[in-house]
């Protein structure tokens, strides 16, 4: 894959992720008396873990983009990092922090 094309999907990647993240802040709207109401504690609750859940994934995708970048600079981008064969241009377009082939990715999931 063209260096270029490579700079352009991660940046785009990044910026979608740190879009992302200030958006998961749960914002209280219950009225003061609700704030002892068991069904309103639990339902925020729910939100709270949900939020911080998917704040963890998306940390973890912005690690992976940190990764792919550091691929990038050292020319090992588009390289699986576990077998070392390309990794093909229309699975980096789809993926653009993929790290392993196809093949490898479904033998790690099984």
């Amino acid at each position: 894959m063209d260096t270029d094309r490579a700079r352009e999907l991660l940046a785009a990647e990044r910026a979608r992720i740190e879009r992302a993240l200030p958006r998961l802040r749960h914002q209280d709207d219950s009225e003061p008396a609700d704030e002892f109401d068991p069904a309103n504690l639990a339902s925020d609750l729910y939100q709270d873990e949900l939020d911080e859940g998917l704040a963890d994934d998306l940390r973890e995708q912005l690690a992976a983009v940190e990764r792919a970048e550091g691929r990038l600079a050292a020319g090992t981008y588009g390289v699986s990092i576990e077998s070392g064969l390309p990794i093909p241009d229309e699975r980096l377009e789809a993926v653009p922090t993929a790290e392993l082939t196809v093949e490898e990715e479904r033998a790690r999931e099984r």
